[in-house]
């Protein structure tokens, strides 16, 4: 049995959640690591990112999300509403807020220490619903789905820009 590990970065936006099609990076993944069959595993290992499957929708809203991710955008504010003050969630508490602050690259998390740099609960719950990893057949050297099925790497948080990274491993033969 082979292993192949790779990573690669994905660009998020503010104010907006970040959808990324990554089909194209797994299957040249799959490809460099010369594994025929075998099983594919992709994780963010960032809390409020997601990782996930669907079916590439080919429509795209005025704001250039496809309408699948815009459906879901939809759902998903209905359980989770965005996080616009304190009082919206208890996360994050006080304790939170001083060990941020005690951070030696604090500024980078709360720029000019504002607090509400860290009003992002919604993001780490909807990552949570929508789950950070997934797992995918490798048959005969590519990924085992349809035509219409891709992968998307999503950031829910939308209080900063930020590089994020998408872990993978290859195993089989």
């Amino acid at each position: 049995m082979k292993l192949h590990k790779a990573t690669f970065t994905v660009e998020t936006q503010a104010g907006k959640a970040t959808y990324v099609d990554i089909t194209p990076q797994l299957r040249q993944i799959v490809t460099e690591s010369g594994i025929q069959d075998g099983l594919l595993a992709m994780i963010s290992p960032h809390t409020t990112c997601a990782v996930f499957f669907e079916e590439f929708a080919h429509d795209y809203t005025d704001d250039g999300d496809e309408s699948l991710q815009a459906d879901l955008n939809h759902i998903l504010k209905k359980i989770v509403p965005d996080h616009t003050s304190a009082d919206t969630y208890i996360y994050p508490g006080e304790a939170h807020y001083r060990a941020v602050e005690a951070w030696p690259n604090a500024a980078e998390y709360l720029p000019e220490g504002d607090r509400k740099a860290l009003w992002n609960g919604d993001a780490h719950l909807k990552a949570t619903l929508i789950g950070s990893s997934q797992l995918v057949d490798v048959t005969n050297g590519d990924l085992g789905v349809g035509s219409t099925g891709y992968f998307y790497f999503v950031d829910y948080d939308q209080t900063r820009a930020r590089t994020r990274k998408c872990q993978v491993t290859v195993f089989g033969i």
